[in-house]
């Protein structure tokens, strides 16, 4: 990534890091695709924002927003953007990058931590300000995406062990709307 003209190399992620990232694509990915909603990328992908070059872990645009999509790069934001905390990253994450990307003006930033004993999901948007604010658990505790309609993440899924399969979890996305 690129802060501020300085090149940050962030570690290799953890093992259980790429299994959250990858459950993550496959239920924002398969959800955004089957509606026609638009499109989910994953990590490394560059996001080019005003002072920095981030890699979020996972980008959603909107169908309408298809067109910052370069060759290279999203140029400026995404609609959401998701980062997977590793032990390394906690302070990057939940400071550094939701300042640059409330700054950015990317509506829904949500932050997965699936390190044991802190399994949660902080699901994040907009507000009138320019400032993130939490978005309120809805019914049984599920974080509902307003940019990607329909769309919703109970933070319980992360606390079972073993982690819930993707194909289970889409079923109860898709089938209690």
């Amino acid at each position: 990534e690129w802060v501020d003209g300085e090149v940050v190399t962030p570690m290799p992620p953890a093992v259980l890091h790429q299994i959250v990232v990858t459950l993550l694509v496959r239920l924002f990915g398969n959800f955004a695709e089957e509606r026609n909603l638009g499109r989910v990328i994953v990590s490394p992908i560059e996001l080019r924002l005003a002072r920095s070059a981030r890699e979020p872990d996972l980008v959603y645009l909107a169908n309408a927003n298809l067109d910052r999509l370069g060759l290279l790069r999203i140029e400026g934001y995404a609609d959401l953007v998701v980062e997977v905390i590793s032990p390394d990253s906690v302070r990057r994450d939940r400071v550094a990058k939701l300042a640059e990307y409330a700054a950015a003006g990317i509506p829904e930033y949500w932050i997965f931590d699936p390190r044991p004993g802190r399994q949660d999901v902080l699901a994040l948007a907009l507000d009138a300000g320019g400032a993130y604010a939490p978005i309120a658990p809805a019914e049984r505790g599920r974080l509902r995406s307003a940019v990607l309609p329909g769309f919703w993440f109970d933070p319980a899924w992360l606390r079972r062990d073993p982690l819930p399969t993707a194909p289970a979890l889409y079923a109860e996305i898709v089938g209690d709307r």
